[in-house]
């Protein structure tokens, strides 16, 4: 089973307010941008949102899953335990597809909300599901607004784009997560 390292932060609220208000043509601000405002952006997902970035490693990731995640390339850069037989000693063509794999990250806020539209829903597989869940339960401890707008691509689009939906639409707790998305307080 897959764990998550470490989670560092990098990038700052308040770099995030300062690029936002150059957009805008005003001064740098003072103070910790509030909680709502921090949704707001998010959820527009203006540019200065990618100030804020992430790094993260995963620990004995299955090499199949480790794949999943590397076709994610807008805003983010993966580093992946090298399989090569001469760095390991260890014959490539005998691993198995499942062989564990350390698989570090570094990526901005829009790129870890796209990401989570995708592999956080149920058409993606339990175990990459499972895997970018501990990312997402992480960065919620250090920047719980964002871990909020880390939805599937359902409650994002507000509908199921999938050729084949799951139904999931149609459910209580789809309604209740839409609506504790779109929430701004």
């Amino acid at each position: 089973m897959a764990r998550v390292k470490f989670m560092k932060v990098l990038g700052s609220w308040r770099e995030v307010a300062d690029a936002a208000r150059t957009t805008i043509r005003r001064d740098e601000g003072e103070g910790e941008p509030s909680a709502k405002w921090k949704k707001r952006i998010l959820l527009a997902e203006h540019s200065p949102i990618r100030k804020l970035c992430f790094n993260w490693k995963w620990l004995d990731l299955p090499y199949w899953v480790s794949v999943h995640f590397v076709r994610h390339k807008y805003g983010i850069e993966h580093f992946v335990s090298t399989q090569r037989t001469d760095r390991t000693g260890e014959d490539r063509a005998a691993k198995m597809q499942d062989a564990p794999v350390m698989h570090e990250c570094f990526a901005n806020a829009q790129a870890i909300m796209f990401i989570s539209r995708r592999r956080l829903c149920s058409q993606a597989s339990p175990e990459t599901r499972a895997a970018w869940k501990l990312v997402v339960d992480e960065i919620a401890k250090v920047e719980p607004e964002l871990a909020a707008c880390c939805v599937p691509e359902c409650v994002y689009r507000g509908f199921c784009p999938e050729f084949k939906p799951c139904g999931f639409c149609e459910s209580e707790a789809y309604r209740q997560l839409a609506a504790r998305y779109r929430e701004v307080q």
